[in-house]
């Protein structure tokens, strides 16, 4: 059976050319529109949809209200349509925190080469949230989704000799049996894409200001959007959340974002390192910003003295990097599957045999805190 679409925007012709483009899938079947915000809290409620696309900027209601009346009325995966601007990056964030759990750039054009890619990226995406298992919360703050406006594709990967090892799974109410190993650190590095902003959120603000180790940090996101959330981070956490530049110093206490568009990497030495930002125009390289450049730069200069976290996502981005840190010694860590809005990343790294642990979300932040400052 199909998955029932709701389609909201106020552009009569964006809302046919959506529809149009959904309908191409037999799993998917628009049942109705939508022309501003009020009349989509209304159908969400009426109609039940399994997913509903929408508009930021419409009249009576805007698009995110209309997320937080739906959310708290009829909770239901919703997919943003953004501008990439600074603006819309503020907006988009808003509507993520607020309940919506994807989005993509209106213009189809920001979105792949071609229409028909477009269109095909459009489809998963929405399948894909319709897909996610259990009921979404009501609340004001729920999981959400986010991932990079370009075609998602399978790397192709080393072959893996290495024996697959189950993880250790540590849920919440097993959080206070996790004990500091000895290991000694000197860098963490977090890896995302969908679902990663309100899961990164969640993370962060948990952490104290005298956090012993410096963060990189590699979300899949358009370059419009990092310095807006590097931003919004720095303003909710303890720590220093920032936009990583070119010649950054990493500091303890310091969380560095990956700019969008751009590849970060790590270079210098064990006692000095620093980040550097590298323009990317390869079309072998999917992800822009991509994990496994990061992580791969990361076991070249600290070895096995990182902690590395691989958090919801789509695709296998990580995997690779992940490789790389556990040959020379790292401790990986996974999000597990239950509390993760894609199983996409996390499960690569699970199969593989790569994740020490693999931890929900509530759990994570404490167990970070444990495993480096024996907290």
């Amino acid at each position: 059976m199909a998955y029932k679409v709701l389609v909201v925007d106020d552009s009569s012709f964006f809302r046919r050319r959506v529809t149009d483009i959904l309908n191409k899938d037999a799993k998917l079947n628009v049942i109705d529109v939508a022309v501003n915000g009020q009349e989509a809290v209304d159908k969400a409620i009426s109609l039940k949809p399994d997913v509903i696309t929408m508009d930021i900027e419409m009249p009576v209601l805007n698009g995110i209200d209309a997320v937080k009346q739906i959310m708290a009325k009829s909770p239901t995966p919703i997919l943003m349509f953004s501008s990439l601007t600074h603006q819309g990056a503020k907006a988009t964030l808003e509507a993520l925190e607020a309940g919506a759990l994807d989005f993509l750039p209106k213009k189809f054009s920001e979105i792949a080469k071609s229409s028909d890619e477009a269109g095909s990226l459009l489809r998963q995406r929405v399948v894909e949230i319709a897909r996610k298992p259990g009921k979404l919360k009501s609340k004001s703050v729920i999981r959400s989704r986010i991932a990079s406006p370009i075609v998602l594709k399978e790397r192709q990967t080393i072959s893996n000799t290495r024996p697959s090892i189950p993880p250790i799974h540590i849920t919440k109410e097993k959080q206070s049996f996790i004990r500091c190993s000895g290991k000694e650190y000197k860098l963490m590095a977090i890896g995302t894409s969908t679902g990663g902003p309100v899961a990164l959120q969640k993370i962060l603000v948990q952490l104290e200001q005298n956090f012993p180790l410096p963060i990189i940090i590699v979300q899949h996101m358009p370059a419009a959007f990092t310095a807006a959330f590097a931003s919004r981070l720095n303003s909710l956490c303890k720590i220093t959340v920032k936009e990583a530049e070119n010649g950054d110093v990493l500091k303890p206490g310091y969380a560095y974002l990956a700019p969008g568009g751009r590849q970060m990497i790590i270079s210098g030495s064990e006692q000095s390192a620093k980040i550097k930002i590298l323009d990317d125009d390869s079309p072998k390289i999917t992800f822009k910003p991509s994990v496994d450049i990061s992580f791969g730069s990361a076991a070249k200069i600290f070895g096995g003295k990182v902690l590395g976290v691989i958090l919801t996502g789509m695709g296998s981005d990580g995997k690779e990097g992940s490789r790389m840190l556990k040959a020379n010694g790292a401790t990986i860590w996974s999000q597990d599957e239950e509390s993760c809005v894609v199983y996409g990343m996390p499960q690569t790294i699970d199969k593989a045999g790569l994740s020490d642990l693999s931890l929900s979300l509530d759990s994570i932040a404490a167990s970070m805190i444990k495993e480096v400052g024996c907290g």
